[in-house]
């Protein structure tokens, strides 16, 4: 049939050039591949794309060309099956470009079969699908995502439908993908929350497109549980397409545990009441509550009277059995917003809000001693109560306590059954030091009492320039004592002077001790402020070194802590200064702890300067403390008086208080306080040590002497 002006024209009465045109604009890429498989031609999209040339890829098999690391050896093979049959093939796969860069083709390949004159060989047509390839990865890793996710997602319409679920959301509320289909996520509501709950977190999904935070729901099984729940609204590109996704996990178990530690940390095993911390935290809260209330609140400390003679008796788990229902009767003898803790052993507390008064107190005792059977016997117990109020007793919760405590001892001393109110006006611990000075005197009288000594050194030579005095308590029953726990106690009583008198005459007993042994070691005794200030101290010591005066005047130091206050700098002045004229030293103690460090050091005549140990301790890591040492060895030096360092714990100590002027030092790397009876063997070890290592440096230095010849 002719052609007709509308039917196609056949390709082989189109001019060859125009259809080379087709293959120079078409944005595919094109190759003739030769029988053998080889390019013979590319087209422009081809040379564009892969950044090769037709001159660089003419003769090479493409895969020689385009192949990479990542190219699947297998997807080659068959192309290389058939071509050698002569097939058409589609393939996809992967290719680099010249630069290295990795791409995507479709590869659709038909063979030229020879006929017209044509050679044979293949024409083959790549397109790239990059793109395509890697937006079916992304869908994969989010369907693997979606599948294998530990936490529950759930996919809804706008109308908050359900479309999808993933195992995790079955796994953790029972519900299978096929039973939510289509319903809303409201199944799972656990009724705990208020509407006005939900309506705010979907004002928020509708400001922000998001929401996040705690959600109590209800598993299939009808158990409850929290997750920790976030929703986001996802928008489409077509007008008024939005979906939500809601992720979760359940977070019960946390919960649990936090509530768990919680409990542990705040609650007592034993009774459930709170402990000393959460009583603590809540004494806080309702001081801070009383004084914005103008109130009043009442602290109470009862303790059980006699309650070991129910453990001993009975036994520990009738004892505890006991303590429960104490703890039972406490708690319902007071109001819902009161506290009742038990803070170990017997030992309780009442936190009282609001209202309180002594009928309420004798109403928490009475309480406390009705009979009540425990291992078919009538028991009774009795309590004493010790009460303080805030906020006549400003202090803080922990010294709440402790003046509820001191006021139930008060209790105790009237007898069983009774309560004390603290009054703030007398002096806290006044009791307790009242018989701490009587046992104190009466460890005078026993002589209980015994000096410790430690070395000072002089490192240019490491030889021992002095010890130290220091006392100590041998108690018959609390064994040795050291003397922070008990000169606080002493500090400006009616003992201060008769210890220190001690002190000075037992110092210097040793020393004549040491002498008759062969040995006059010079010694350093602290001595306290008022001590010094009073008006017998230098006749008493130059009548005492009198009658001792086979001891040399200047082998004894009097150590004035610059930490306590001389009220008369010019009478402690002149008391010094006539000790110096008896031959005694003076140092400066504890240098840079108190207020008129300068002032003292410009107006007592002193012989040495030391250092307190609380800022050569920690001089090595601490700047300040070191800027301090390093100013106080200045200031000695510009007085022209030797500094000596207390607190030298290490070498490492030693060697930086040397490299920055001080030569005498005093602490533990040298060696600890230690009794007189260990002194001279002490001292004889350490002079051994010190010949060892001069005999050792001398053989070094004559070692290298030889190396040297």
């Amino acid at each position: 049939m002719p052609n007709t002006p509308d039917s196609p024209q056949p390709a082989s009465d189109i001019d060859p050039k125009r259809l080379a045109l087709v293959a120079t604009a078409s944005r595919n890429m094109a190759l003739i591949l030769d029988a053998g498989g080889c390019i013979e031609w590319v087209n422009q999209a081809f040379e564009e794309h892969t950044g090769y040339s037709l001159s660089a890829v003419r003769g090479k098999l493409p895969s020689q060309v385009l192949a990479g690391p990542d190219t699947d050896p297998d997807t080659v093979s068959r192309i290389y099956r058939h071509l050698f049959r002569g097939e058409a093939f589609e393939e996809d796969i992967l290719h680099y470009t010249a630069s290295g860069e990795p791409y995507w083709v479709h590869t659709y390949c038909t063979p030229v079969d020879g006929a017209d004159g044509v050679e044979p060989g293949f024409v083959v047509i790549q397109t790239n699908i990059s793109d395509r390839k890697n937006s079916e990865r992304g869908l994969r890793i989010a369907a693997s995502v979606f599948d294998r996710s530990h936490e529950a997602i759930v996919i809804t319409d706008h109308l908050n439908h359900i479309i999808d679920v993933n195992p995790a959301f079955s796994r953790i509320t029972g519900y299978s993908r096929q039973e939510v289909l289509g319903l809303n996520p409201s199944i799972l509501s656990s009724g705990r929350h208020s509407r006005e709950y939900y309506r705010s977190m979907w004002q928020s999904i509708e400001k922000t497109d998001h929401w996040r935070g705690e959600v109590w729901n209800r598993r299939k099984n009808g158990e409850e549980y929290v997750e920790l729940l976030s929703i986001s609204r996802v928008h489409l590109e077509e007008p008024g397409k939005h979906y939500y996704v809601a992720a979760f996990s359940d977070i019960t178990a946390l919960k649990n545990h936090a509530k768990e530690l919680d409990r542990a940390a705040n609650y007592d095993d034993l009774t459930g009441l709170p402990n000393r911390q959460l009583l603590e935290e809540r004494l806080r809260s309702a001081k801070a509550h009383a004084d914005r209330q103008k109130r009043s609140l009442a602290i109470c400390y009862l303790d059980l009277d006699g309650f070991k003679g129910i453990n001993d008796e009975l036994g520990h788990d009738f004892g505890d059995e006991a303590l429960r229902m104490v703890a039972e009767r406490l708690t319902r003898s007071l109001r819902s917003g009161d506290t009742v803790a038990r803070i170990g052993g017997d030992e309780f507390v009442l936190l009282i809000q609001g209202d309180h008064s002594e009928p309420l107190y004798q109403r928490i005792l009475t309480s406390v001693s009705e009979p009540f059977e425990l291992a078919d016997k009538e028991v009774n117990l009795t309590a004493s109560l010790g009460v303080t109020l805030y906020p006549e007793d400003d202090t803080d919760a922990e010294g709440l306590v402790r003046h509820a405590d001191q006021a139930m001892y008060a209790a105790k001393e009237k007898g069983r059954n009774q309560f004390h109110i603290f009054d703030p006006g007398q002096y806290a611990f006044r009791k307790e030091r009242r018989n701490q000075l009587m046992e104190i005197s009466r460890a005078l009288e026993n002589e209980e009492f015994e000096l410790y000594f430690q070395p000072q050194l002089r490192m240019a030579d490491c030889q021992v320039i002095a010890f130290e005095a220091l006392i100590r308590w041998n108690h018959p029953e609390k064994g040795l004592i050291a003397p922070g726990a008990f000169l606080p106690a002493v500090a400006n009583s009616h003992l201060e002077i008769p210890l220190g008198q001690w002190v000075l005459k037992e110092a210097i007993h040793q020393m004549n001790r040491w002498r008759e042994a062969g040995e006059a070691l010079a010694v350093s005794i602290n001595i306290s402020a008022p001590h010094l200030m009073d008006r017998k101290f230098v006749d008493y010591l130059e009548g005492y070194l009198q009658s001792h005066p086979e001891v040399s005047p200047g082998q004894i130091t009097l150590e004035v802590l610059e930490s306590t206050a001389l009220e008369d700098t010019k009478r402690a002045s002149n008391v010094l200064a006539r000790c110096q004229s008896l031959g005694l030293q003076v140092a400066l103690d504890d240098f840079g702890t108190g207020f008129s460090s300068l002032t003292y050091l410009r107006t007592l005549p002193v012989d040495v300067i030391k250092i307190d140990q609380s800022f050569v301790r920690n001089m090595l890591t601490d700047a300040n403390d070191r800027a301090i040492v390093e100013s106080v060895i200045f200031l000695a030096q510009r007085f022209d008086h030797p500094v000596l360092a207390e607190g030298v714990e290490t070498m490492d100590h030693a060697a930086a208080l040397r490299d920055m002027g001080c030569n005498l030092v005093q602490g533990y790397g040298i060696a600890r306080p230690m009794p007189s009876g260990a002194v001279l063997e002490w001292l004889q070890h350490w002079r051994r040590q010190i010949e060892s290592r001069k005999e050792i440096q001398q053989l070094q230095a004559v070692s290298e002497q030889g190396e040297g010849i």
